[in-house]
């Protein structure tokens, strides 16, 4: 099990290759419509991370949305 830490976006390459900072851009626009809301957290105007949520919500997309 993962744990959770919160990573803001322009560092998140820096722990993981998938998704690029782009994709995740686009994962937070349409955040309230793709699933992945409970994936990022803001404190004023900077955007983070919580890595355990964003990989636990692919791994359940990877298994049918059990």
């Amino acid at each position: 099990q993962l744990t959770s830490r919160l990573i803001p976006v322009p560092e998140w390459n820096n722990y993981h290759a998938w998704p690029p900072q782009g994709g995740l851009r686009h994962l937070i626009f349409n955040e309230k419509t793709n699933g992945f809301a409970s994936a990022f957290k803001r404190d004023g105007r900077r955007d983070f991370i919580d890595e355990a949520e964003l990989f636990a919500y692919v791994e359940k997309q990877n298994q049918g949305g059990k």
